[in-house]
């Protein structure tokens, strides 16, 4: 787990490569986030603000997650579990995939 650092925490995004060229090939960003903003909510609106492209394929006009787009908390996905609201707690590992169509 991320030490605390006073009032922020400090959380692991994962990325599928389909989303690490937005951000320069990374499949892991460290974000840290006040820890009042600490929701699924906060970590998108960070991630736009340092990675805007990214944050245009996470997000829609309204800011909302698109709806292709499934994000999972420790491994729960946060529609089922309270979605943009849900709280994240320091250390967390969030995963980022987008929804694969076929047939």
């Amino acid at each position: 787990m991320a030490a605390l650092t006073g009032d922020r925490i400090s959380v692991r995004v994962m990325l599928p490569a389909a989303l690490a060229d937005t951000v320069a090939g990374a499949r892991v960003l460290p974000v840290e986030l006040a820890a009042d903003d600490a929701t699924v909510a906060g970590l998108l609106a960070e991630l736009a603000s340092a990675y805007p492209v990214l944050g245009r394929r996470l997000r829609d006009d309204t800011g909302a997650l698109r709806r292709h787009v499934n994000v999972y908390v420790d491994g729960i996905d946060v529609r089922d579990s309270g979605g943009p609201t849900t709280r994240l707690q320091d250390g967390i590992l969030v995963d980022v995939v987008p929804s694969i169509a076929g047939g």
